[in-house]
């Protein structure tokens, strides 16, 4: 049984990742209209992703017998100053889901909920290859600046990522 403590705080995460798609489809719808096609692609597989890993964690509350009362989801900030921004904004974000994934952990010892334990083990494990991508991509854009081939590259390179659906995760 998950106690009410963990309840609330599994469901404030169910908001957070879907908070977390949510963002990463506007980032998209961004990228498409300024015809980054490939960093388009990249992240809207995240959004889907993002969108997955919330339902993950409202399965595991539905298999726990537990309530999930779904919230709001704010409107996304829309308007960035470039692909470096949005990766950085990617970047920050993800570095955000992981504290809040790691604070949901703690709970989850605290209130001895070694169900709740095992299932945020697999998010701890992801968000450590979530945030490892970010910067990677981060690092590239700094180093390529304003190199427009450089930039046509990345976002090719970036457009290759294949849906989890596809076998991706």
């Amino acid at each position: 049984m998950l106690t009410p403590k963990i309840q609330g705080a599994i469901n404030a995460q169910i908001n957070n990742e879907l908070t977390a798609s949510y963002s990463y489809l506007a980032m998209s719808a961004y990228c498409a209209a300024a015809n980054f096609w490939g960093s388009s692609t990249w992240l809207r597989i995240q959004s889907e992703e993002e969108h997955s890993h919330a339902m993950k964690l409202l399965d595991f509350m539905l298999d726990r017998n537990a309530p999930v009362p779904l919230k709001s989801i704010g409107e996304p900030r829309s308007s960035f100053d470039g692909l470096l921004d949005i990766f950085q904004s990617a970047l920050k974000q993800e570095r955000e889901v992981s504290g809040q994934i790691e604070a949901l952990y703690e709970l989850a010892f605290q209130e001895k909920s070694f169900a709740a334990l095992a299932e945020l083990q697999w998010f701890l494990t992801e968000q450590v290859e979530e945030e490892k991508t970010c910067r990677e991509i981060v690092a590239k854009l700094k180093m390529i600046h304003d190199d427009p081939a450089a930039m046509i590259d990345l976002d090719r390179e970036l457009g290759s990522r294949t849906s989890p659906d596809a076998g991706d995760e």
